[in-house]
């Protein structure tokens, strides 16, 4: 492979090789011209077969010189080269039609051009492969980094990868070509190694799930236990990926969004990863899933109360003993609900979230549209007999959020609910989501 790619550099202009890859939430793009080659190799390069002494054969060719003006064009453009590449990582006229009809059903691959998806199972192809300089159909750097994300976006099971490299190859001001790279973080021996503990951690995560449990059920345990076997961790091992949350327990919002995304995706729950951004435009990353035919944003993260609250920097003693363990306003919100708070980078089109039916809120008796009386009654008597240390309430808007907070805090009827003998009230506010949480 380097020889070839010495015999190319001798014969182009300048060589251009770019890098992408990821770091945090956002990622971080570098492009850098090489030098040209010294004036002697331009020379040689651009030495047409006519030149070349006879009996001599042309750098790089395995030919002989008689064929000349042939051999320079396969050189050039490496056709010959570049097929059985793309041959050996299982590229080829023949394969392209099953591994384009082996993509459908994942959502962004789904929402691309025909172009794109030809990209798409080029580079997936590769990574699944691990392979190093593989010509692309495509030269257009831009679709290349979208297609890129889309496929990381829809394939969380690819966690040895964190970003590619591409070269061109230009002959004067043309483009000829652009190989691709992907940048494998470990070996084939390592990834097997953690598929195996992968695989043990699904298994174990799985055989907690009642049989019976409907696809809302399957989505707020999967959303649970990722909260209650991860440590939000900015410092952690691999938290781009799976391996943060299944090896280790620590990571940050893209590897709780990618373990959500594939533990769903072994229930055959539709979910992909969805980035954008959040308070001052920090990067973040959570999931779009489908419940019953009806779309739903969920964000695992933002669902880890601990990590709200050490985002916030609040530092209440009360708070810190009774915090609740999971915050539950990012089960299953529309885009409306996300928008107050989430900001979306539209990778490829996504859905509009309209539907609350499956919003936890709603699912568990516990979505206001005004203030009633009776039903407070029964969602803290259901609360004291599970047992649990803390009640949350979500209101169906701004003005039933302010009357809400108004009796239960200003007018204190909230001591008509609450066992407080010593008339002492413990609760925090979300006035972004317009939910109230009240410690029992």
């Amino acid at each position: 492979m380097d020889g070839k790619r010495t015999n190319v550099i001798l014969l182009i202009c300048f060589l251009m090789f770019g890098t992408l890859f990821y770091n945090g939430c956002s990622k971080t793009e570098r492009a850098e011209e090489l030098q040209p080659p010294p004036a002697a190799l331009y020379e040689d390069g651009e030495r047409t077969p006519e030149e070349e002494p006879e009996g001599e054969p042309a750098p790089g060719s395995d030919s002989e010189p008689d064929s000349g003006k042939e051999k320079v064009t396969e050189w050039m453009t490496g056709d010959k080269d570049d097929d059985t590449i793309r041959q050996s990582v299982g590229l080829s006229a023949e394969t392209i039609p099953d591994l384009l009809a082996g993509q459908k059903g994942y959502y962004s691959f789904q929402q691309l051009g025909e172009d794109e998806k030809l990209i798409y199972v080029e580079i997936l192809q590769i990574l699944l492969e691990r392979g190093e300089e593989v010509r692309l159909t495509s030269m257009d750097t831009d679709k290349i980094e979208k297609v890129f994300q889309c496929v990381l976006n829809d394939h969380p099971e690819i966690f040895y990868v964190d970003g590619y490299t591409f070269t061109k190859y230009t002959l004067g001001e043309e483009l000829k070509k652009i190989t691709f790279t992907g940048t494998y973080l470990v070996d084939e021996e390592e990834t097997e190694k953690r598929k195996e503990g992968i695989d043990a951690y699904v298994k174990k995560c799985l055989a907690g799930l009642p049989e019976e449990a409907d696809e809302y059920e399957k989505v707020k345990y999967v959303y649970e236990y990722i909260i209650n076997h991860t440590e939000y961790d900015a410092n952690a091992a691999d938290n781009q990926n799976i391996c943060s949350v299944f090896l280790y327990g620590h990571s940050v919002c893209q590897g709780y969004a990618k373990a959500f995304q594939y533990l769903l995706n072994e229930l055959d729950i539709f979910s992909t990863l969805v980035i954008g951004s959040v308070s001052q435009g920090e990067g973040h990353a959570w999931n779009l899933v489908k419940i019953d035919g009806e779309y739903y944003y969920v964000d695992p993260t933002w669902g880890d109360a601990s990590y709200q609250m050490e985002e916030s920097g609040e530092n209440n003693e009360y708070e810190g003993e009774h915090l609740p363990t999971i915050n539950y306003d990012y089960l299953c919100v529309t885009t409306q609900q996300l928008g107050r708070t989430h900001t979306i980078e539209h990778v490829v089109e996504l859905p509009e979230c309209t539907s609350m039916k499956a919003n936890y809120y709603v699912r568990e008796g516990a979505y206001f549209t005004s203030v009633d009386e009776d039903k407070l009654g029964e969602l803290f008597e259901r609360e004291y007999a599970k047992g649990t240390t803390y009640v949350t309430l979500k209101c169906s808007g701004e003005e039933v959020y302010e009357q809400m907070e108004n009796i239960l805090i200003g007018e204190q009827e909230i001591f008509r609910y609450l066992d407080s003998p010593d008339g002492v009230v413990a609760y925090a506010d979300n006035a972004e989501q317009f939910s109230l949480s009240f410690w029992l």
